[in-house]
């Protein structure tokens, strides 16, 4: 050992962000199995590696006692206050014991050790640098693919993008420079493992935070999330300050921001509307594009019965229900449509009830429908 090794350490802290006196740590406790082992000795030893020169040497611990049994462990209180008269019964003794050779013995037999401990180290550090990016948004690329996961380079680590987190409209290719949310990470034997997804209504969120300013800082409030990967998303947006137009922030100027989103997600289409605490102004703007006349809410069951013209009944209800299913994610609500003429039939309309006002809906992506 040698001020060389010092150097060595201090670029390894450099280079892979571990402690010196981590590794320093993990060569004395691989130089004390080494002694042990390559010695046959079974005292207690201390080894002591100097952080200035390098030199390394090997102390062997012993306890004072009255009468010695192993000798090994164990030194009388005579011998012991023959070193230093101050030593009683109970102090520690420690004696030099360094073998000649024992360096190149030491260092061979410690390589495999220290190496194990500077790979924990490493996964510890990634580990904990991933560990506080759970449930955000990274930038990945595309390393390789197979039947149960998609390999996305992070940089330092793979991460696992499972089949079901896989958008169902995008064909993915390696070296694809893909957006991926961080939904676990996880410490397993093997070191940090992390999976993504591309599918979470997470993922929606953070990159509205990423592209609009006024989500970023606290300007708007996105306050619920629904989401069908690949197909349609619906976001409730919500601001404080009454003279700030929190679906307008949203799309951006000529829709650039929203749409930035779109061609992210390949073509979702995103529906941005106004939240609301009143439950059947939010009802009525989550189920846009359709107009609305009525909603009857009934508070104990926390469902609601919307009363649709009758033209508009498949709008609101969407392909195979998926408006309307929206709607009901977005604000929590069940929601029972119903067109005007059935609801008439009903005696559920209010007299002389007029269409809603649309004007805090917005869709931006029905283009081509």
């Amino acid at each position: 050992m040698s001020s060389e090794l010092l150097d060595a350490l201090s670029i390894l802290e450099r280079e892979k962000g571990i402690s010196k006196d981590v590794i320093i740590e993990a060569i004395e406790a691989a130089l004390i199995s080494a002694y042990k082992r390559n010695f046959n000795q079974a005292q207690n030893v201390r080894v002591d590696l100097n952080r200035d020169t390098g030199t390394m040497r090997v102390f062997a611990r012993k306890d004072v006692v009255d009468q010695v049994f192993d000798p090994r462990l164990e030194l009388s209180d005579e011998e012991a206050r023959s070193i230093n008269p101050n030593y009683i019964v109970g102090d520690v003794v420690e004696i030099e014991v360094t073998p000649k050779n024992f360096g190149r013995i030491a260092a061979q037999t410690a390589k495999q050790v220290v190496t194990q401990r500077v790979r924990e180290a490493e996964r510890g550090v990634i580990y904990s640098e991933f560990i506080d990016r759970e449930e955000d948004i990274m930038t990945g690329i595309v390393q390789r693919i197979d039947s149960k996961f998609i390999y996305v380079s992070l940089g330092k680590i793979e991460a696992l993008l499972p089949v079901n987190e896989q958008m169902p409209n995008e064909q993915y290719k390696p070296h694809d420079r893909i957006k991926v949310f961080l939904t676990k990470v996880e410490k397993t034997t093997k070191g940090p493992q992390i999976f993504v997804s591309r599918t979470h209504p997470g993922l929606l969120k953070r990159l509205f935070e990423i592209e609009v300013p006024e989500i970023f800082d606290g300007t708007v409030e996105i306050k619920s999330v629904a989401r069908e990967a690949g197909d349609r998303s619906k976001i409730s947006v919500y601001a404080e300050q009454t003279e700030v137009d929190p679906v307008g922030s949203c799309v951006g100027p000529k829709g650039q921001r929203v749409q930035a989103i779109v061609n992210e997600l390949k073509g979702e289409k995103i529906d941005i509307v106004r939240w609301s605490n009143d439950p059947v102004e939010f009802v009525a703007n989550a189920l846009s594009p359709s107009k609305v006349v009525e909603v009857l809410v009934n508070e104990e069951e926390k469902a609601t019965t919307v009363i649709v013209p009758d033209y508009q009944l498949s709008l609101a209800i969407g392909k195979r229900g998926q408006n309307a299913r929206l709607a009901a994610k977005l604000t929590g609500w069940k929601i029972d449509i119903k067109s005007e003429s059935d609801a008439e039939k009903l005696g559920m309309l209010s007299p002389k009830e007029e269409s809603a006002d649309e004007e805090n809906y917005e869709d931006y992506t029905e283009q081509g429908e």
